[in-house]
């Protein structure tokens, strides 16, 4: 056996394995970045209107006189920043990512009120108004809580997915209808009857994403698998 090569190469052979485990490191921390996850500040984008979902201090001038919700096509607009947060009453871990099916909060950076839906109809189209709501803590009730509808084990930043309303099963839409004054051009967010309908589909955009300090499971045993 010859000793002398072997111990010429074991430098190479340490980093090789060096590089490798870098690779798997680098790798995991990507993959918990394609997750949308508890604590994160995002923008929502409608993906067949364009639009994101926005909200400001400017009530419904009719149905609840809540605050209003509705989408606009600007990017930098600070008025769409929502904020992903636990269930009413639950709570979830910072960086946790959102399981599929599972039931969260959204509230307005801005107000610090939640998107919210009820049975009053919306201004323009007269399906389900969604509006916000919630004392100056951001606590309001059920009516606040929306399940995540899609189809991987987690939310995932590249994939678009559904919003339905815990309370009145209806699904987060835009109806395609715009305002006039005092929001002119903003369009109308509606809760409708079909996942299957319309303008349903809404994506993860701009935000401050928090990553999950933990691998998620399936990440694990992949870790653990290659090592």
């Amino acid at each position: 056996m010859d000793f002398t090569r072997i111990f010429c190469l074991f430098p190479s052979i340490l980093l090789i394995s060096l590089f490798y485990t870098l690779f798997l490191i680098d790798k995991s921390q990507g993959s918990k970045a394609d997750y949308v996850t508890c604590g994160t500040i995002l923008k929502l984008m409608n993906t067949d209107l364009r639009l994101r979902l926005h909200s400001h201090d400017v009530k419904y001038g009719s149905g609840s006189g809540q605050q209003s919700v509705t989408a606009v096509d600007l990017t930098d607009d600070h008025n769409s920043h929502w904020q992903i947060k636990a269930a009413s009453g639950e709570s979830c871990k910072r960086g946790a990512p959102i399981k599929c099916n599972s039931v969260i909060r959204l509230q307005h950076i801005g107000t610090k009120k939640n998107l919210h839906s009820h049975h009053f109809s919306s201004p323009l189209s007269s399906n389900q108004e969604v509006s916000c709501y919630g004392d100056d803590d951001g606590e309001g009730d059920s009516g606040d809580n929306w399940t995540v509808v899609c189809n991987n084990d987690f939310w995932r930043r590249d994939s678009p997915v559904k919003l339905k309303h815990v309370d009145t099963s209806s699904f987060l839409a835009g109806s395609g209808r715009t305002f006039g004054r005092p929001i002119s051009g903003q369009g109308e967010i509606v809760g409708i009857s079909s996942q299957y309908g319309a303008y349903t589909d809404w994506q993860a955009k701009e935000g401050l994403f928090v990553h999950p300090s933990d691998p998620l499971p399936h990440q694990q045993h992949a870790i653990h698998s290659e090592l």
